[in-house]
């Protein structure tokens, strides 16, 4: 039997060896939670932890989804409608090819031939040698009811003195007389002095001088072009 010194002293030191051994026990129960190599699964938490601090992780920017443009069906074309203002019609200028003598002028123009020129409305006579005006008198035509009948013509026959009869004149020595159709003819005109006005019976009337001069230049088939100027 211990005494009671004994028992007192060896109970004070296995408290004090409870103690250490409640403190190893607890100790040895926790190292594997806090040693990786003995917890594979603090292992991983850790590696995980780590590898998360040296990659971090890239969150893309926000992309708006996309939107596919839709494009309108095709429609037919739409025919417009036009409204067409109202245009007053305007005279035109009457072509030449409607004007057989405006035609033959034209013709007659691109020659070198000498051709006589009469112009009812201006009451004058023009003589031509292709393009080239080498001659203009002013003349007398016929009056209203005998007028000068427009057209092209010719000159038939030539005579130095000539009489001139009808149904309410007779005129004799009509100096230098050229018939160009029937009994029209270009003409020298003592007996007024109206140039310029349409006075005759239908033949184109010529002041004396200017109808010799006419009739000196002139020949028979040379072209003579009656007409009203446009």
């Amino acid at each position: 039997m211990l005494s009671k010194k004994a028992s007192s002293f060896l109970f004070k030191n296995l408290r004090g060896v409870a103690a250490i051994a409640l403190f190893t026990f607890a100790g040895m129960a926790m190292l594997p939670k806090l040693n990786p190599r003995l917890n594979p699964r603090l292992n991983q938490v850790t590696i995980q932890a780590i590898s998360a601090q040296e990659t971090p992780t890239i969150i893309p920017p926000t992309v708006p989804p996309f939107a596919p443009t839709i494009m309108p069906p095709e429609m037919p074309p739409r025919e417009l409608e036009v409204k067409k203002a109202a245009i007053e019609p305007i005279a035109q200028p009457q072509p030449i090819s409607s004007n057989p003598q405006l035609a033959s002028i034209s013709r007659l123009k691109q020659t070198q031939k000498r051709w006589i020129e009469i112009r009812l409305k201006s009451q004058r006579l023009v003589a031509w040698e292709g393009d080239k005006q080498v001659y203009a008198v002013i003349v007398s035509t016929g009056k209203a009811g005998h007028s000068t009948p427009p057209g092209s013509f010719a000159i038939q026959s030539k005579h130095r003195i000539a009489r001139m009869q009808g149904a309410d004149y007779d005129v004799p020595d009509v100096p230098f007389t050229m018939y160009y159709s029937g009994n029209y003819a270009v003409h020298g005109a003592y007996w007024h002095h109206s140039f310029g006005t349409p006075v005759s019976h239908g033949c184109t009337n010529v002041a004396p001088d200017h109808a010799e001069w006419l009739f000196n230049w002139a020949s028979i088939g040379t072209p003579v072009v009656v007409h009203s100027e446009a």
